[in-house]
């Protein structure tokens, strides 16, 4: 199916074009517009960075070339830490590769995708189009650092991923002159299709039921709960969600309510009600600078726990100093092989607030 984002990205483009070109018209024109000398013509370089997308039929690709070799060797130093030596990865991301085979290979389509023994979908097996691969890892991998690979870096990366794959060998050198032969060679490349009713106003709609549309019911509450073992594992979430308007959501130190919330919005906590204990200091900067969205109080989330790290470094000299440039320079290797990105933004003066908080509390 042909990705939607491809297809918005390119409406985008063709607003954006002729906003550009009723500039152009203001700015040649002159006075005889109703906003003369508002905008200019977009230089070429300006337009080089907003034309990057790459279609499916390789409209867009850049010239280059990269070996397997060469993939292997970048995937290790900047992607394995994420996505695995062997395109595995780890408890947060899923398998890149994986799920296909050497028959696959030859029909262009994926036969485990319609296996319930099989464990998860896996990068290769969902992908239609190499283009995809391309032009995704090209625009934002790695995620720490996007744009910052050169087409050939792209082209070796995607090259050492379909090695992993087993649909190309391992001594294969991927290229703008031989990508589209590459094409006929992906495992779900006849997986894709065009008859849906998102490809055309006019198509046939995925949903054809008429039973559901009769007799229905005019209210349905649906509500959730966590289990006794699952609440507040994670540090309580009513001051980790909602950072704006009334509620916050539930307040996971509490022990569930008796009823869902009717309209006063009983049950769950406030905005006020959180906010207003946390607004200043060291456990507003941590919140506030989304350390919490990796580091949670007592239990391992992306990272490890507040508590775990002061466990590793109590009493031990220089800690405050070392975790200063750990959270300036970020890293990897300590507590797993997630990567901790840089945090250059914060001053030093919060850098050492934030890391004294956490190995004393204070």
């Amino acid at each position: 199916m042909y990705r939607l984002d491809k297809l918005f990205a390119r409406l985008t483009l063709v607003g954006l074009a002729a906003f550009s070109a009723q500039l152009t018209y203001a700015q040649s024109t002159q006075g005889s517009v109703k906003f003369p000398g508002i905008g200019r013509n977009a230089t070429p370089a300006e337009v080089i960075a907003w034309d990057i997308d790459v279609r499916p039929d390789f409209k867009g690709l850049p010239k280059g070339s990269g070996s397997v070799a060469q993939g292997q060797v970048i995937w290790e130093s900047k992607c394995a830490s994420c996505h695995g030596v062997f395109g595995e990865s780890n408890e947060i991301f899923t398998p890149i590769a994986g799920g296909t085979t050497a028959d696959d290979v030859k029909t262009g389509r994926v036969a485990s995708l319609a296996d319930r023994k099989q464990p998860q979908r896996t990068t290769l097996m969902k992908v239609p189009t190499v283009s995809t691969l391309w032009d995704y890892i090209y625009r934002a991998m790695p995620w720490n650092a996007p744009r910052s690979l050169t087409p050939d870096d792209t082209y070796a990366l995607v090259a050492f991923i379909l090695s992993l794959g087993e649909i190309v060998p391992d001594d294969f050198v991927l290229s703008d002159v031989n990508i589209a032969e590459v094409q006929k060679k992906m495992p779900n490349r006849n997986g894709m299709t065009r008859n849906h009713g998102f490809w055309s106003v006019h198509g046939k709609p995925d949903v054809n039921g008429s039973s559901c549309m009769n007799n229905c019911v005019k209210f349905v509450q649906i509500g959730s709960e966590l289990p006794d073992f699952a609440r507040n594992a994670h540090g309580n979430i009513a001051e980790q969600n909602r950072l704006y308007g009334p509620y916050r959501g539930s307040d996971s130190t509490k022990p569930p309510v008796a009823k869902l919330p009717g309209s006063s919005g009983e049950g769950l906590a406030h905005a006020a009600d959180t906010h207003a204990t946390t607004s200043k200091g060291p456990a507003a900067l941590f919140k506030n600078e989304n350390c919490s969205a990796c580091h949670a109080p007592n239990a391992k989330l992306v990272g490890p726990s507040i508590a775990d790290i002061a466990a590793k470094y109590k009493g031990q000299s220089g800690a405050q100093e070392k975790l200063m440039a750990k959270v300036k320079n970020g890293g990897s290797g300590v507590w797993g092989a997630i990567p901790m990105p840089p945090q250059a933004q914060l001053s030093d003066e919060d850098r050492a607030t934030l890391v004294r908080w956490m190995l004393t509390g204070q």
